[in-house]
């Protein structure tokens, strides 16, 4: 039992000592908090404190790199007015970076013992902090993540994608599976945003329902198309609380479900016709379509024919949408692929030491996606769904 542990918590330091990006924004601000630190103690007082013990005044940063085996970190210098502190940071680093990444590793997953910390700070500063002050860096980065899961959305985003995952989180000795909430948004400039990830006990109606309420508290507005898989209480919540929107089932997550349907030995185009349907020009030729797939079926798989017909108009929703789009929006394959990651960086950690350790750790990835996309050109040219609705009103004019 105890190995397991030992093992669980090992895996879960490699897995966030291997991402090279999260790894770097934790080490710039754990450095950046370090610098400050010594800043601090050569003046004898923090940013604005009054005390007798004051040796001077801070007079702002000068930039300077520092070259890792995890990449160039910029890094701000403070000054004083005297010009006198001088950091031993720079000196320092080499010999204790393979310790510093282990023990923020181990801090950022999980938390360690602030006497690890305090000795690794002493290596690199010559002096140790206090645990208050360890904490503070440890606080800090969640800090960050904080920050981010609370942000205002201040624009609106025509098009939202849901979806979840499981983590398996060792909670009061009992390991527990805990579901993953994740919501995409697009914007009218054709970016896409990780707008909110959660846990929650299960999925349920009343999870997916407190999730997409705290979306809207957060200013989330605006929302014409929402796709999901055909969670029950997902809909619900989804009919409940964006009554707006309209509804695209994830047309992948019903071809699986259409496997239900046939026999184990089928080995026709049976399905693969089905899925052309969805590759065709307008709702009009996808009807078509579908008649005479139903038509050339239904005596064949009578079950599987009879289920496409009660519910395969949820799946032909993204017809409404201009052309170009349709391929990114009549699924949630992109939200699948942000989870194919999550699940890459965590399936060797197993299990979770606690929900925190869980919740962080996939809010960092999500927060490191989120940034990636900002950066890359739009994902969507949406005027083209712009002037489609303006064509729209023209015509019901």
């Amino acid at each position: 039992m105890t190995t397991r542990k030992r093992n669980t918590k090992r895996s879960a330091v490699e897995v966030v000592a291997g991402d090279r990006d999260l790894m770097k924004a934790l080490m710039k601000e754990a450095l950046q908090e370090v610098l400050e630190g010594e800043m601090t103690e050569f003046l004898g007082a923090a940013p604005g404190e009054r005390t007798d013990g004051r040796q001077g005044y801070r007079a702002g940063y000068y930039g300077r790199n520092l070259v890792t085996r995890i990449g160039k970190l910029e890094l701000r210098i403070p000054r004083d007015r005297s010009g006198e502190f001088s950091t031993a940071l720079f000196e320092r680093y080499a010999r204790s970076e393979k310790a510093l990444v282990a023990a923020l590793a181990e801090m950022y997953v999980q938390g360690v013992s602030t006497r690890k910390v305090t000795a690794i700070t002493e290596e690199l500063c010559g002096h140790s902090f206090s645990a208050s002050a360890i904490s503070a860096i440890n606080k800090g980065l969640d800090q960050t993540l904080a920050r981010f899961a609370q942000r205002q959305l201040d624009e609106p985003y025509p098009y939202l994608i849901l979806d979840a995952r499981y983590e398996r989180v060792r909670e009061a000795g009992v390991i527990a599976h805990r579901a993953v909430l994740v919501a995409i948004g697009i914007n009218w400039d054709g970016q896409r945003q990780v707008l909110a990830v959660e846990l929650a006990n299960r999925e349920s109606q009343s999870s997916w329902k407190d999730f997409l309420l705290r979306l809207k508290e957060r200013g989330l507005a605006g929302v014409e198309f929402v796709v999901s898989d055909d969670h029950a209480g997902l809909k619900k919540a989804i009919r409940e609380v964006l009554t707006e929107g309209a509804w695209q089932r994830c047309y992948v997550h019903f071809l699986r479900n259409a496997l239900d349907y046939l026999p184990r030995k089928a080995d026709d185009d049976c399905l693969q016709e089905l899925r052309w349907l969805y590759d065709r020009h307008d709702i009009q030729e996808a009807q078509r379509d579908l008649a005479a797939w139903i038509g050339k079926w239904q005596g064949k798989y009578p079950k599987l024919v009879d289920w496409v017909e009660s519910n395969i108009t949820e799946t032909l929703t993204f017809y409404r949408l201009p052309r170009a789009h349709h391929k990114h929006l009549k699924s949630t394959n992109m939200l699948e692929r942000l989870n194919e990651e999550i699940k890459r960086r965590t399936r060797v950690v197993r299990i979770f030491p606690n929900v925190d350790s869980c919740l962080r750790l996939i809010r960092a990835l999500c927060v490191e996606t989120h940034e990636t996309w900002l950066e890359d050109n739009r994902y969507l040219n949406m005027s083209l769904l712009a002037d489609q609705k303006k064509e729209a009103l023209r015509l019901a004019a």
